[in-house]
Formats: C-alpha cells, structure tokens, sequence
C-alpha cells in the first residue's frame, strides 16, 4: 500500500523514493532498473511493483554520463528535402531500435564544417556512432579518423577509404539506364548531372559515356548539363537549354528522379510528347516516380535496404571495434514505365 506522503506526490520521483517506497536500497534499484544480476526474485518484484506505483522514470541522461553511452546514432544528410533519403532514414531507424538506439537526423547541407561539428558528438561521447550520406569528397576531409570514430558511409563512399560502406555500383546502373534508351533506338541522347563532388554524379556520367563508347557513339558536350542542385526547377531548367538546340536530343537520362521529373515537366512547357518526341529515364525510384504521367523509367535503388544495412554495419563497428567490417554494394532493378 502507498504510504500517504508519497501518494501525493506530483513531481518528478527520485531513486530514493523508489528504495525507501520497497525498504530496500538505493544501490538495489539501480541494479533492477538496469536489469543487472545479483538481486533476489522477490526483491526485483518488489521494487518493480513501487516503480509501477510511483510512476517512476529512470534518468536515461544520468545514467548515459555515468556509462559513456548515449544510445544515440548520427545521421548525416546533406539536404533532407530530397525525398530520395526518406527511405533510407526509415531503414537506419528500424534497425537502430530493434537494438535500442535512437536516431538524430543532421541536415549538414553537405558542408564540412557543419559535418565536423556533428562528429565534434561522437568525440564527445554524445552519440554512439554515426551513418554520414554526405558527399565522399567532404567524407575524406574525416579519414585520418576513421579508425577512432565509429561510422559507416552510405550511397557515398571511396572502397580505398578505412571505413565501411554500404550502397550501389553506380556506374553499372547508369549503363543500364542508357543501355535501355538505346535498345529503343535512340542515339542522340543527353546527360543531366549534378554536382560532380558526390561519388554518385562522377560514376553515373561514367557509366554513360560506357554506354555510349559501347555503342561506338560520341558523348557530345553539347548534350550535357551539370546542375547544382537536385530539384524540379534545375531538371526543368537544363532540359528548355537542351532542347534549344538545333540538333537536340530525343532521349535524357537524368541522374535523379527529382531531376527526371523537372525535365518532364520542362518537356511539356515545349509542347514535346514524352516518349514519342524525348524519351526520360531517372534514377532513385523515389515514390512520386509511379503516380505522375507519364509513368518514370528510372533505376531502382534500394533504399530502405540501404539504410537497413548501414545501420547493421554501424552495430557491428560498436560491438566490437577492432572487427574488420567489410563494404556491401546492393543490387540496383530497371524499373521501366511510360516516359520511354
């Protein structure tokens, strides 16, 4: 029964209330409440019971300072708009519960100062770890600690950097997407890229030209266009520039679907059917890319896999950082639609 000095209370309860609340001590409930060993049957479920019945909560804070441990992960992403990493974020936060983790989401902006002042946490010992989707060329500024801090890159990554990975062959996925738009008989087909500081952007526009020496044709630098950003108005944007041309394209690969979709639209602002004028294929498969009209080709990737397998790879690192925890590239799908 509740003693009626405490049954009144309404602030927050402490440890000791929780002790004298069971006759038992302070240093017993800390042991139940971290589920440590050394504690009678009996006891435990007295002090559980006087937990219940004072509606006590134990201070995670405190007790992380004592331990050194947040039960905290880092999640880089260079701009949290682009719908490409909702997946991916969903992927790293299931997993990172199911072992009793939380998830802070860091919108670097894809700026190394901001990168270093989030990984200024782990050496602090406010986050366990971290998961870093910020370009590779911003990931080498950090690889002189690679093997002190605990993180895992993903999508973006150098295989000849220490620290493990988790994303697609981006050059093969491109050279299937073209591949496609050639089997359909196109041969005068365009590139927009974007900024070639992220891994992503330098692979893809390779495995273009791979699919265009393949097919012993010329990549005409008239026919490419290199954005800054990853939004509908850029795509739109670089494809009215495009087709201005006398000797345009009939067919764009665009190395996003966000950008994919802006060329659609900057497409219809011409008058040009899609795909019988121009032919559109993007990457990323994000979620809009089946409901519009028409339908985008695009390249799979798989998202909540990725994010999925980062956040295991994290775990690993954690558990034992002295492992070796090897790079994974996931297999990437054409998925084939009405804008080709």
């Amino acid at each position: 029964m509740l003693s009626p000095h405490l049954s009144t209370v309404t602030g927050p309860v402490s440890i000791s209330a929780v002790a004298d609340h069971a006759g038992v001590s302070v240093a017993t409930v800390s042991r139940v409440m971290n589920d440590q060993q050394g504690v009678r049957p009996k006891t435990r479920d007295k002090v559980l019971l006087s937990v219940a019945a004072l509606g006590y909560r134990m201070n995670h804070l405190a007790r992380n300072l004592r331990t050194a441990e947040s039960r905290m992960l880092l999640t880089m992403v260079p701009d949290v708009g682009n719908p490409f990493y909702a997946q991916i974020l969903r992927g790293i936060d299931t997993v990172a519960r199911e072992h009793g983790y939380f998830v802070l989401l860091c919108d670097t902006g894809a700026d190394e100062g901001r990168e270093r002042s989030y990984f200024d946490l782990l050496r602090m010992h406010r986050a366990d770890g971290a998961i870093c989707l910020d370009p590779d060329t911003i990931q080498h500024a950090l690889a002189n600690e690679a093997a002190t801090l605990p993180w895992v890159a993903c999508c973006e990554f150098d295989p000849a950097m220490p620290v493990p990975y988790v994303g697609i062959d981006n050059r093969r996925a491109a050279a299937d997407a073209v591949g496609h738009l050639l089997s359909r008989g196109h041969r005068r087909i365009g590139l927009i890229n974007s900024d070639e500081r992220y891994s992503y952007a330098r692979q893809r526009q390779l495995g273009y030209m791979d699919a265009l020496a393949g097919a012993d044709l010329d990549a005409r630098p008239q026919w490419r266009r290199t954005v800054q950003s990853l939004d509908y108005e850029a795509g739109a944007a670089a494809a009215l520039e495009m087709m201005a041309q006398p000797d345009a394209p009939t067919a764009i690969f665009a190395v996003s679907d966000t950008l994919a979709i802006g060329v659609l639209s900057g497409l219809r602002q011409l008058g040009k059917r899609v795909p019988e004028d121009v032919a559109v294929i993007g990457f990323d498969d994000i979620a809009v890319a089946a409901q519009i009209d028409p339908g985008l080709s695009t390249v799979a990737q798989p998202m909540r896999a990725l994010g999925e397998t980062a956040a295991r790879l994290l775990l690993q690192r954690l558990a034992d950082p002295q492992i070796a925890v090897p790079g994974v590239l996931l297999d990437h799908q054409l998925v084939l639609r009405g804008s080709t």
